[in-house]
């Protein structure tokens, strides 16, 4: 048996230790937001936070964990009550066929958390582990940088 923080509550998950994050997530906990794409750890469909930082909850197994508090989408906001980041992505329509947007929102709420005021620069490196097949990148930017606000 193993406990989990997961969006600031405690879960018992009864998993093998090399059980990927991703599927204790999903499939015993229910959390869906957080998507299986390439299981191999290169397009960031699975990204969530380990104690907020971005991690690729496909190659990461649950013994890792630990004790660090696991954040995913879910725990952003919801529809009725978006994060900023959140509604910065909807008012620029960064989201085009959804599947990478969370792990998108979860990378960028990473990179916000540790720097409120990121430069153009610095939010397309730290983006870039993530991938939308899509073509938004240029729209997820775009809601990075209005999230953020002006440069200070």
């Amino acid at each position: 048996m193993t406990i989990l923080s997961v969006n600031g509550k405690s879960h018992q998950v009864n998993a093998s230790p090399d059980t990927p994050l991703l599927y204790v997530l999903r499939d015993d906990l229910g959390l869906n937001g957080a998507k299986y794409g390439c299981g191999l750890g290169q397009c960031g469909a699975c990204t969530v936070q380990l104690d907020g930082m971005a991690v690729f909850s496909c190659v990461t197994p649950l013994a890792a964990v630990g004790t660090r508090a696991v954040r995913t989408v879910e725990g952003l906001g919801s529809a009725e009550a978006m994060s900023p980041l959140q509604r910065a992505f909807a008012d620029e329509q960064a989201a085009q066929c959804g599947y990478c947007i969370a792990g998108m929102l979860m990378r960028a709420q990473a990179l916000l958390d540790a720097n409120p005021s990121p430069s153009d620069a610095q939010i397309r490196q730290h983006m870039q582990p993530n991938l939308c097949r899509c073509g938004t990148h240029i729209r997820i930017l775009r809601a990075i940088r209005r999230a953020a606000g002006p440069l200070a």
